[in-house]
């Protein structure tokens, strides 16, 4: 799979997304779930990875990419 995607993080006491390996940040939002929402969004629209980070970790993430091995069944 890809290692580029999209990343929801804390930012200034607000949460913002942004890209692998990027500082600069796409958009910042009030809550997580409307930064959850646009990275959403963006990830599926570019078919890469959508991470969730939560205090200071992926705390969960999602994958929008074509996947070599999809699960059986």
């Amino acid at each position: 799979m890809t290692t580029k995607g999209q990343h929801v993080v804390p930012r200034n006491e607000k949460w913002a997304v942004r890209r692998t390996g990027s500082d600069r940040v796409a958009k910042t939002f009030n809550t997580q779930k409307e930064a959850i929402s646009e990275g959403r969004r963006i990830a599926r629209k570019h078919c890469t990875e959508l991470y969730m980070h939560g205090d200071g970790r992926i705390r969960d993430r999602d994958s929008y990419a074509n996947d070599p091995h999809p699960p059986k069944g």
